[in-house]
């Protein structure tokens, strides 16, 4: 009996032409391999390939479609691999991701280093880092409503713009404050770069367990970022008495209606997402080359103050 066949989900963002471009020569290279490609037909199509191929499988865009694969290869910005994130997550098939958008932060390859990563591919040469998620639950009266989960963060927003939001963070059980309030970010520490970083939380390494709470223009003295335990449970109740309802998003992808009185409950996913790495680079190296920080001036340690062309002794 032959063994199964090596197979990867190829996600691709199609309304570009250059990922178009890199998508076709991505399936070309990886069937050269041997590599059975399974896309959505949707995109399939809209890069000009159709099924008939042994190794190329279309499938509708379901939760089941990362099943059986070794990877998720994504063809895109962080949008595309959170949605990409979306079709791996029950499966837990690690994504990698090939940057074509502006920051990539959670991509691992450029366009650049397309060939270097096809051979990783096709000989195993890569490890996979597990990233801290959140599973969201979504309560009125004490009925569940709505569970769903995040891999960068679940916000809870103010639905109407012109009107504040008013809610109470609870942690551990425990009610902390009430706020009038823009919302409330709840972020992992992969999430940490994204929209907590622009609501002015703390940058998390992926290394350190944690869950970020952070206030969005919130009328109160006491209203900074928050980092708490990743086992603790982090509860946002919208106010009862207040007529102003609110909306979940998770990863900027998935909405939930909040109407008053409704109660969101953060926790540590049960699943943790899987991230690609091709090279063992720190993470500060990561942020100074995703956020072009000016390192100028830097010396370093006594023995990497080398002049150029000089060679450890």
């Amino acid at each position: 009996m032959s063994p199964d066949p090596r197979r990867v989900l190829l996600v691709s963002h199609t309304a570009r032409h250059d990922a178009r471009e890199i998508s076709r020569a991505l399936v070309a290279r990886l069937h050269d391999h041997g590599i059975v490609v399974r896309m959505l037909a949707e995109e399939a199509a809209d890069i000009g390939l159709e099924g008939g191929s042994p190794l190329l499988e279309l499938v509708g865009a379901t939760t089941e479609a990362g099943r059986d694969c070794e990877l998720v290869v994504v063809v895109g910005g962080d949008g595309s691999i959170l949605r990409a994130a979306e079709l791996a997550h029950a499966d837990g098939a690690p994504v990698l991701g090939v940057n074509i958008g502006h920051v990539g932060f959670l991509a691992e390859a450029e366009v650049e280093d397309v060939d270097a990563t096809i051979e990783a591919i096709a000989g195993r040469h890569y490890t996979t880092d597990e990233r801290l998620t959140l599973d969201v639950t979504v309560l009125r009266d004490g009925e569940v409503v709505a569970r769903t989960f995040a891999v960068n963060e679940a916000s809870v927003e103010k639905a109407a713009r012109e009107r504040m939001l008013e809610v109470v963070l609870e942690i551990d059980g425990r009610p902390l404050s009430r706020w009038g309030c823009d919302g409330v970010v709840c972020a992992t520490p992969t999430g940490s770069t994204a929209y907590n970083f622009s609501a002015g939380g703390p940058v998390v390494w992926p290394e350190v367990d944690a869950l970020c709470v952070v206030p969005l223009s919130a009328h109160a003295l006491f209203a900074r970022p928050l980092v708490v335990a990743p086992t603790s449970v982090v509860a946002v109740e919208v106010l009862s008495q207040s007529d102003r309802p609110g909306v979940l998003w998770c990863d900027g992808r998935r909405t939930v209606d909040l109407p008053p009185g409704a109660r969101i409950e953060v926790r540590r996913g049960a699943r943790p997402m899987r991230l690609v790495r091709l090279h063992e680079a720190p993470f500060t190296d990561r942020l100074v080359a995703k956020f072009g920080l000016s390192v100028e001036g830097w010396r370093g340690a006594a023995e990497r103050r080398r002049p150029p062309g000089v060679d450890r002794a």
